[in-house]
C-alpha cells in the first residue's frame, strides 16, 4: 500500500514505536535471551502523536549599507545617492562598500602647491615619508590628506608613522599646503585643479598619457558586498575607476615660432626638421598641438641671412615640413609679422594650412575670418581657441575690405564670445599677440587686459608674444601665462640666457573640466633647436619665474634686462650668405 506523501512519514513513527514497544527486552538494549523465563506480558501504551519539527529558514536583514571610513567623497556620494539608509558599524550592514580587490579602481595623486620646483619621488622617498623616517624633499613636513585618503592607505601600506600624516578637511587642503610651503599632500585624482602641481612617482604621473595604474602605487580598490540572504538583487554597479582614459586631453601651448634669420639657415644647413630633433616627442604626443607661427610662408622669399638687418620676414614653404613633423593642430596667427610679404603671401600661407586641415585662428583672409574661433572637441572635452593682436602695426591687422592679416583686440567682441562659448559648455582659450617686455613681470595694463578675458571665462590666457618668458598667475579660477618664450626662434643671447629659455605648456583637461598646466622647459640651442632643461637649468628656471609670479621669496638677484624692440643679430663663422639654389 502507498501512502500520500504527506501521511508516510507519521506512519513511520507510529509503526516504529509499537516495534520497540514489542520487543522482548523492552527496547532497553538488554542482551537477546534464546530461553527467556516466561513472563506477564507486558501492557502497550500508545505513544501520542508528535509532528515532524519545522524546516528552519532564514530572515532576510533589513536593507541598509555600511561605508567604510576608506571611501573617497566621490564614490560615497554615488552611494548616498541611491537612498540605501546607512548604519555606523559593519556588523549590522546588509551591504558593505569597503576596501576590496576589483570592483572599483580609484587612483590618488600626490601633489604640492604649484610653486614647488621638485617634479617626482621615489616610491621607497614616499613610503619613507609615511612611515616617518622621510629623506629630502619630505623632510620636516607631514604628508596632508584627508581622513578617507589616511584610511585607505592605510590598508594599503598600514599604519603611518607617528607624525607623518596630519589629516586636513578636503576643502581645506590646498590653502592649507599653499600657507605651510614647501608642502606636500595625496588627493584623488578627481580633486586635481590647476594650483596643484602633480609630482610624479618613479616617473609616472596620473596626469599623463603614458601613465600605467599597474606601475603606480597610490592605487585603491573598493568591493560592494552583501550579506546573505542578500535583501538586494543584483547589486548596484560602482563606478569603475575615477580615471578613464577616454576622458583626458592634452593640449601643447608653444610661444613664438619665427622661421627665419639664422634658425632658417641651421635648417639649410643641417635639415629641415632638425629644430624639433629633441622636443619633438614633446609635440607629438600631445593630443592637440598648438604652433604660433609669425611668419608668412612665400615661394619669393630669398635664402635665409642670419644678419639679415631689417625685419620684413619670411620662410621658403619647404619649411612647412617642420610644423608637420612636429605634429602641428591648430595654428595661431596674431604675430605682428604676417603681412610682412604682403597679402599674397599671406593668402598663400593660409592655403598651405588649409591643404593640410590645419585650423587656424587669430588671423585670417580678412576681418571676419581672423576673428572668429577655432572650436576642437577631443574626449568628450570641448575646447575653443580665440586670439587677437593689440599692437599692430596697422599694416598687420586685418580689415573687412579683404585685408588679410591679424585679429586687431576688440575686447567687447573678445569678451562675448568668450562667455558664448562658456555658455555652450566650450571651455575657451584666449591667446595675445601684445606688447614686448625682456623681462618677467607681467605690466598694469598686460595684468588688466589679460585678466579682462579671464573674468569673462576663458580658463586659459596665454601670452604668444614673448620672446623672455614671463610670469605667471592664478585668476579667478583661469590659469595666466604671460609669456611662454619662444619655441623655434634665433635669439641666443637678448639678454644673456633670457631669451633661449623655453616654456611649452602641457595643459590636462578631464571630462570637460580643466585640471590644470605641467611646465616642460627647454633651452635653445645652435640658434635654432630647443633641448630640454638639465636639472639645474631647470630648477633655476622654475625659481626664477616662480619668484617674479610673487608665489615664492629667494634672495634678490638683479633682473636681467634688455632693448624692447627686436635688434638686427651679428652672428659668428660658421655663418655665411646662401644663395638661391639653381
Amino acid at each position: 500500500m502507498t501512502f500520500p506523501r504527506r501521511i508516510a512519514p507519521r506512519f513511520a513513527v507510529i509503526f516504529l514505536a509499537l516495534l520497540i514497544a514489542c520487543s522482548p527486552n523492552g527496547g532497553l538494549g538488554a542482551p537477546f535471551s534464546a530461553n527467556p523465563s516466561p513472563t506477564a506480558p507486558p501492557s502497550i501504551t500508545p505513544t501520542p502523536f508528535q509532528p515532524a519539527p519545522p524546516t528552519p529558514t532564514s530572515t532576510p536583514r533589513p536593507l541598509n549599507i555600511w561605508v567604510s571610513p576608506a571611501v573617497p567623497d566621490a564614490l560615497r556620494y554615488e552611494i548616498n545617492d541611491l537612498g540605501i539608509p546607512l548604519v555606523f558599524e559593519p556588523d549590522d550592514a546588509a551591504l558593505r562598500l569597503d576596501v576590496g580587490n576589483s570592483q572599483s579602481t580609484w587612483i590618488y595623486a600626490l601633489v604640492a602647491p604649484f610653486p614647488t620646483v621638485t617634479d617626482g619621488v621615489t616610491l621607497i622617498g614616499l613610503q619613507s615619508a609615511w612611515v616617518g623616517t622621510a629623506p629630502e624633499p619630505f623632510a620636516g613636513s607631514p604628508l596632508l590628506m584627508a581622513e578617507s585618503t589616511q584610511k585607505a592607505l592605510t590598508a594599503l601600506w598600514g599604519e603611518p608613522g607617528a607624525g607623518a600624516v596630519r589629516t586636513v578637511p578636503p576643502d581645506d587642503l590646498l590653502d592649507t599646503a599653499w600657507a605651510e610651503m614647501p608642502s606636500w599632500a595625496v588627493i584623488p585624482f578627481e580633486s586635481i585643479e590647476p594650483r596643484w602641481k602633480v609630482l610624479t612617482i618613479d616617473g609616472q604621473s596620473p596626469v599623463r598619457k603614458n601613465f600605467d595604474p599597474d606601475a603606480y602605487p597610490l592605487v585603491a580598490r573598493f568591493d560592494l558586498t552583501c550579506t546573505e540572504p542578500c535583501p538586494l538583487s543584483p547589486l548596484p554597479p560602482l563606478t569603475a575607476t575615477n580615471r578613464d582614459p577616454s576622458k583626458l586631453t592634452t593640449l601643447m601651448m608653444t610661444g613664438v615660432t619665427a622661421l627665419v634669420r639664422a634658425t632658417a639657415y641651421t635648417m639649410e644647413v643641417k635639415g629641415i626638421t632638425y629644430p624639433g630633433r629633441d622636443i619633438g616627442d614633446w609635440l607629438r604626443e600631445a593630443d592637440i598641438t598648438h604652433i604660433s607661427n609669425e611668419i608668412p610662408f612665400d615661394p619669393a622669399c630669398p635664402p635665409p641671412n642670419p644678419n639679415k638687418k631689417d625685419l620684413q620676414f619670411c620662410s621658403d614653404p619647404r619649411y612647412i615640413e617642420l610644423l608637420e613633423d612636429v605634429g602641428t593642430d591648430v595654428v595661431e596667427l596674431t604675430g605682428n609679422h604676417f603681412q610682412d610679404r604682403g597679402s599674397a603671401a599671406t593668402l598663400y600661407t593660409l592655403e598651405m594650412y588649409n591643404e593640410r586641415g590645419w585650423p587656424y585662428y587669430g588671423g585670417g583672409a580678412d576681418l571676419e575670418d581672423a576673428r572668429k574661433p577655432v572650436i576642437v572637441e577631443h574626449n568628450g572635452n570641448k575646447l575653443a581657441f580665440i586670439g587677437c593682436n593689440p599692437v599692430g602695426p596697422t599694416f598687420a591687422w586685418a580689415r573687412e575690405d579683404d585685408w588679410p592679416g591679424a585679429a586687431p583686440c576688440d575686447y567687447k567682441y573678445m569678451t562675448e564670445q568668450i562667455r558664448q562659448l562658456r555658455a555652450a559648455g566650450y571651455l575657451p582659450i584666449a591667446t595675445f599677440q601684445y606688447h614686448e617686455y625682456y623681462s618677467p613681470e607681467p605690466r598694469p595694463w598686460q595684468q588688466r587686459d589679460f585678466r579682462l578675458l579671464a573674468d569673462a571665462g576663458a580658463v586659459i590666457v596665454s601670452g604668444s608674444q614673448a620672446h623672455f618668458a614671463q610670469a605667471k598667475e592664478f585668476y579667478n579660477g583661469a590659469f595666466i601665462d604671460y609669456g611662454l618664450g619662444n619655441l623655434f626662434f634665433d635669439q641666443m643671447d637678448i639678454p644673456v640666457e633670457g631669451t633661449r629659455r623655453e616654456f611649452l605648456d602641457r595643459h590636462i583637461f578631464y571630462d570637460g573640466r580643466y585640471l590644470g598646466v605641467e611646465f616642460l622647459t627647454a633651452m635653445l640651442e645652435d640658434y635654432s633647436r630647443p633641448q630640454p632643461m638639465t636639472p639645474q637649468q631647470r630648477s633655476d628656471f622654475l625659481t626664477f619665474i616662480f619668484e617674479a609670479s610673487g608665489w615664492i621669496t629667494v634672495e634678490p638677484t638683479p633682473t636681467p634686462t634688455a632693448s624692447l624692440t627686436l635688434t638686427p643679430m651679428t652672428l659668428p663663422a660658421p655663418f655665411t650668405t646662401l644663395t638661391p639654389s639653381p
